[in-house]
């Protein structure tokens, strides 16, 4: 499979990234680590975001760097993430990774789980 460094599939904001570092600085988790971006299903409107830190890459997967980061996505998560922003905000309505995702037509409350 072939690696996308595209800012039309996965947009990883530069707010977004400085976190994902921090995270991985605090928790030692060693350089080569990248972020693995992916959908399941569950939650209120039937699929949900999944975030985990990962060293390789698995078949199927496309690989994303952007600001810094490295994000593993495979090609069912990035068939429901393409065009998606990954942000991260620390306002009062919250603290966490926030995915504005031009695919969902619909989301619950929390902004956890969305539908296609």
């Amino acid at each position: 499979m072939q690696d996308i460094q595209s800012e039309t599939e996965i947009n990883v904001t530069e707010k977004a990234a400085k976190e994902i570092k921090r995270i991985m600085a605090d928790n030692q988790i060693p350089d080569g680590y990248g972020l693995r971006v992916g959908v399941k299903g569950g939650g209120c409107s039937g699929l949900t975001y999944s975030l985990g830190f990962d060293v390789e890459k698995r078949d199927g997967d496309s690989i994303i760097e952007m600001n810094g980061v490295k994000l593993f996505v495979d090609g069912k998560s990035l068939f429901y993430l393409s065009g998606t922003q990954l942000d991260f905000s620390d306002g009062l309505n919250g603290r966490g990774f926030i995915f504005n995702n031009p695919n969902a037509k619909k989301t619950c409350g929390c902004g956890e789980s969305f539908g296609v």
